[in-house]
């Protein structure tokens, strides 16, 4: 179905719903899921006092000049009071919760830190109203190893 699953106990069984098999960061070996993604937030949120309405992230590649980083676009209920502070705090928070990310974030060698955008009132609903899927059970993609669904998203977003 597409599901993952954290089995919780073996007796009696107790499963939950742990994310999406396609949604999840791998491009630079960090192995982010949606359940890391979701906790981090959960931490960052609580600690600044925010509301996150929807998100979305990807990776953004290395170039000749850049190491590659991770891109973030946040549409917030209520707002942090800095956006900075904000991913700063959700990429110590995403170490804190992965291990593997924390690897390839040690020291800045490999993966730079994580990028936010700050994601227009409406923006996830315009863009999935252009796609045909705005409502029901359609929802946006929360980690993706390809550029596309945040690069469409994004020109939403200007």
């Amino acid at each position: 179905l597409g599901d993952t699953v954290r089995i919780e106990s073996a007796d009696p069984l107790k499963i939950t719903i742990a994310g999406r098999t396609k949604s999840y960061i791998n491009a630079f070996g960090e192995e982010l899921m949606v359940h890391n993604a979701e906790a981090a937030l959960s931490k960052v949120c609580k600690d600044l006092e925010c509301e996150i309405a929807n998100y979305t992230a990807a990776p953004v590649y290395a170039s000749d000049h850049s190491r590659g980083h991770h891109e973030w676009l946040i549409e917030f209920n209520r707002e942090p009071v800095s956006l900075d502070e904000f991913a700063r705090r959700l990429d110590l928070a995403l170490q804190a919760e992965n291990s593997d990310y924390e690897a390839k974030r040690s020291h800045g060698i490999f993966l730079d830190p994580l990028t936010v955008v700050r994601g227009r009132k409406g923006v996830f609903d315009k863009w999935l109203a252009s796609t045909g899927k705005l409502g029901g059970q359609r929802k946006v993609p929360r980690l993706s190893n390809s550029r596309h669904p945040i690069d469409e998203i994004l020109k939403f977003n200007r």
